[in-house]
C-alpha cells in the first residue's frame, strides 16, 4: 500500500511540474507577441507620412484691434520763412516826351552857350551893360528897406519896401537897365501896370506904376537903354507919393538894392 501513494505522489509532481513549464511557455510567448506588436507600431510610425499641422492664430485682445493701423503721426516743425530780399528800386520810365526832348537836347548843341550856362547857374556877381531906368535917378522919393519894416505913407501899414522910388514926372521914359527877355506885362491891383524883364543871369528887374501906354509885350528880347514905357501913376499903394517909378531888382529871388545895383558897373 504504501508503494502505491510514493507513485501517486511522483506522478502528481511530474503533473506539477509540466503544467508550470506550460504556463511559462504560455507566458514567455505572450511577452513575444506582446513585443512583436509595439515593434510593428513603432515601425508604422516612424514610416508614416507626417501629418499636416493647421497652426492656429493666438487670439488677439479685442482692444488692441480698434487701434489705428497708420503710423502715429509726427508733429511737422514748420521752417522759418525765408528771408525775402528787398524790391529793387528802379527809377521810373522816361516818357516819350522826356526821350525826345533828351534827344533835341543831344543834336541841338550848336544853339549853346557856355557863357549863357555859367550866367544862369549864378555865377555873375553883376548884370551886364548895366544903364540907369531913368535919364536921372538922383532923387530918390522913397528907398530900399531890405528886411526892415517901414511905414507905408500911403496906407499906414509898416512893411517892407522891395524896391526903390525914383522921383519923375509922369511920361518920363523908363529903359532896360541890361539885356533880357519881357516874361510879364500885366495890370497889377496894387502896383499897377507892370514890365518884368529876366536877364537870363540870376537877375530879374521889376518896374511898377507905368503908365497904360507901353513900348514892349510879353516875349520881346530887349537891350540894354530900349525904351520900356513910361511912368505913369498907377501904383495905388504909392499914390500919396509925388510921381516917380518903382523899380525893383532880384538876383535868384532874393531882393537887392537898386541904388547899389545900378551904382556895380
Amino acid at each position: 500500500m504504501k508503494k502505491n501513494s510514493l507513485s501517486d505522489n511522483k506522478i502528481s509532481g511530474s503533473k506539477g511540474f509540466y503544467a508550470a513549464l506550460g504556463i511559462s511557455a504560455v507566458m514567455i510567448g505572450g511577452a513575444c507577441l506582446f513585443a512583436y506588436d509595439q515593434g510593428e507600431k513603432l515601425t508604422v510610425t516612424e514610416t508614416a507620412p507626417p501629418k499636416s499641422v493647421t497652426i492656429q492664430e493666438a487670439p488677439v485682445d479685442k482692444k488692441y484691434t480698434d487701434l489705428p493701423k497708420t503710423a502715429p503721426s509726427v508733429p511737422q516743425t514748420t521752417p522759418p520763412p525765408a528771408t525775402i530780399p528787398a524790391p529793387v528800386q528802379t527809377s521810373p520810365q522816361p516818357s516819350a516826351e522826356q526821350v525826345a526832348k533828351s534827344i533835341e537836347a543831344v543834336f541841338d548843341t550848336e544853339e549853346a552857350d557856355p557863357v549863357q550856362e555859367i550866367l544862369e547857374a549864378g555865377v555873375v556877381t553883376k548884370m551886364e551893360n548895366v544903364r540907369p531906368p531913368l535919364a536921372d535917378i538922383s532923387d530918390v522919393v522913397n528907398p530900399f528897406s531890405g528886411s526892415e519894416l517901414v511905414k507905408n505913407a500911403t496906407t499906414g501899414t509898416w512893411q517892407t519896401h522891395n524896391g526903390t522910388d525914383f522921383g519923375a514926372e509922369v511920361g518920363t521914359e523908363v529903359y532896360a537897365v541890361s539885356n533880357g527877355n519881357i516874361t510879364s506885362v500885366k495890370k497889377d491891383a496894387v502896383w499897377g501896370v507892370t514890365v518884368t524883364l529876366d536877364h537870363n543871369n540870376g537877375y530879374v528887374t521889376r518896374y511898377c506904376g507905368l503908365s497904360d501906354d507901353l513900348s514892349v509885350q510879353e516875349g520881346d528880347h530887349i537891350l540894354s537903354g530900349d525904351i520900356i514905357g513910361l511912368v505913369g501913376d498907377t501904383a495905388d499903394i504909392e499914390s500919396s507919393l509925388k510921381p516917380h517909378l518903382h523899380i525893383e531888382i532880384m538876383k535868384n529871388g532874393s531882393y537887392l538894392d537898386p541904388v547899389k545895383e545900378l551904382n556895380n558897373r
